[in-house]
């Protein structure tokens, strides 16, 4: 259609032909001119045209079609979340580079590649509400559900009685020693380690799992906050992923030789009960590396690692990171 107006205009067949006269009153139909009709038709069919134009356009453009999971809505733009996490894990998202992402009262730093990642407590009940403002989008609000566990009860006996009721001056020790653990687990580095697939840093027997509540001599204390795996001391613990060490302390009173390691984006393992520390804070590590050997120091009875891992103040279960990674 646009090439016959062109050409029509290259003859010269409308430029110069005067407008319609508008009369006072309606010309008959025998007066009506059929050139006198051609412009409006042109007129009209270029605008349909134009009209059509515009909704293809339109319709080819990416639009942010939101998504309905996990019992709500979320931003299309390649946001991905589970529908339902268990409690202690680890949860690895992802959505627009761009976005800012909130996860209970806290924004999460999202990486370059749209990468971010929260922990589940062992308590909570859900759902999670994760909120995503995107640059395209307001505020959505995705709900996960939280399926529960058995946390069963585990009797320990044989420790020493001050590690399980400690006098007053080694209760202020521990809370100094603990305060120092708790900071060094408030980091917020941008490296995305957490996203590897981990590894054991030892082979063994479970001896301890995540979440049990522990019962030392008979007086209950708090969950279990890592997995214990039994190994004969000496035995080379390995990083499970890569990182940056943040704490290294050979004679904690309850956790004896102490390691954490940064994964990046507040995650963290801790490494507990070391006879021997390989490294220092602010080495760099790559997954694989020997961080140091298993032992019993502190509040332990025999030989074991302790490996725990948390997302900022929240602790959460190494054997579901080990599973969920595979």
């Amino acid at each position: 259609l646009w090439e016959r107006v062109a050409r029509s205009a290259g003859r010269g067949d409308f430029a110069h032909r005067p407008s319609p006269v508008l009369r006072a009153s309606s010309p008959t139909r025998g007066e009506e001119k059929a050139e006198n009709r051609i412009p409006i038709f042109i007129g009209m069919m270029a605008t349909s045209l134009l009209v059509a134009c515009t909704a293809l356009a339109q319709a080819s453009t990416p639009t942010s079609t939101p998504m309905v999971g996990g019992g709500g809505a979320i931003p299309a733009r390649g946001t991905r979340l589970p529908a339902s996490v268990s409690q202690g894990a680890m949860v690895v998202g992802n959505t627009h580079p761009a976005a800012i992402v909130e996860v209970g009262g806290r924004t999460l730093s999202v990486a370059p590649d749209g990468n971010f990642v929260f922990g589940v407590g062992r308590d909570e009940k859900g759902p999670l509400v994760v909120k995503i403002k995107q640059p395209a989008t307001g505020w959505i609000e995705q709900r996960i559900d939280v399926t529960a566990r058995d946390w069963p009860i585990e009797n320990i006996k044989g420790v020493p009685p001050k590690t399980v009721n400690p006098p007053p001056d080694i209760a202020a020790r521990i809370e100094r020693e603990q305060a120092q653990v708790s900071a060094a687990r408030e980091r917020d580095d941008p490296r995305e380690d957490f996203a590897q697939t981990f590894q054991w840093p030892v082979q063994g027997r479970i001896s301890g799992r995540f979440g049990n509540q522990r019962v030392y001599d008979g007086t209950p204390k708090s969950p279990h906050s890592g997995m214990d795996i039994a190994v004969p001391k000496g035995t080379p613990v390995h990083a499970p992923a890569d990182g940056v060490v943040t704490f290294a302390a050979p004679d904690l009173y309850l956790t004896g030789g102490t390691v954490l390691l940064d994964h990046g984006h507040g995650i963290s393992s801790n490494f507990l009960h070391l006879s021997r520390i390989d490294v220092k804070v602010g080495d760099v590590v790559e997954q694989g590396d020997v961080i140091g050997a298993v032992g019993m120091t502190g509040r332990a009875t025999g030989p074991h690692l302790h490996w725990g891992m948390s997302w900022f103040d929240v602790r959460i279960d190494p054997l579901l990171v080990l599973e969920s990674r595979k």
